[in-house]
């Protein structure tokens, strides 16, 4: 689903899960800042794990602690990034009355996948993605898992059916990539592309 573009994406809830795939999520962060996006950041417990085995990255268990830190990373100011915990449910996400323009779970685990699926909302990533959904606004899944069963594909089907972009990080090799980086660049790329959000990642097609 590509979203309109007179659909204004100002504000993004971007959530890191427990699956595989953290580079794309912070490389992804990086280029909402870079675009001027406002971005509110949800991460997991797992999230955590996965950072330190995949970038040798400590995300701070705080929020406030793990804000400061990327904020410092990135160069970002305190209105454009905020995080929140898991269980802040007076977070703006969590409210349909205050939600972010777009959403996007990066990597997305099957786990959550089946939560949001579900709508069971145990936490604020999942109830974020509820809000989406029930709000009518976009909702990007990036599902890092494979094979894929037939309970994730049923899941993801199911949500396809409401209008959420399940876009795998599948990375093409038209563009012929030197390094991991441009393989992230490629699927990232994507994921603005989704929402309009201008980037220089890669040359458009046939340019």
């Amino acid at each position: 689903m590509l979203y309109p573009a007179h659909y204004p994406v100002k504000t993004v809830t971007l959530a890191f899960t427990g699956a595989s795939g953290l580079p794309y999520g912070m490389r992804l962060l990086a280029h909402l800042l870079a675009a001027d996006i406002r971005v509110w950041l949800l991460y997991s417990q797992a999230a955590q794990i996965v950072a330190k085995q995949e970038m040798d990255l400590t995300l701070p268990a705080q929020a406030s602690q793990c804000a400061a830190w990327l904020r410092t990373h990135f160069g970002a100011n305190e209105q454009q990034l905020q995080v929140f915990g898991k269980d802040e449910w007076f977070a703006p996400p969590a409210s349909g009355s205050n939600p972010a323009d777009a959403m996007i779970i990066c990597p997305a685990s099957m786990g959550v996948v089946a939560a949001v699926a579900a709508g069971t909302s145990d936490h604020l990533i999942e109830r974020a993605a509820d809000v989406c959904i029930k709000e009518g606004r976009p909702l990007i899944m990036v599902p890092r898992e494979t094979p894929l069963s037939v309970i994730h594909l049923d899941n993801l089907l199911k949500l396809a059916r409401l209008g959420v972009c399940i876009l795998p990080p599948s990375p093409g090799f038209y563009h012929h990539p030197q390094s991991i980086d441009d393989l992230v660049d490629f699927v990232v790329a994507r994921i603005l592309d989704q929402l309009r959000i201008p980037h220089q990642l890669m040359q458009p097609w046939g340019s």
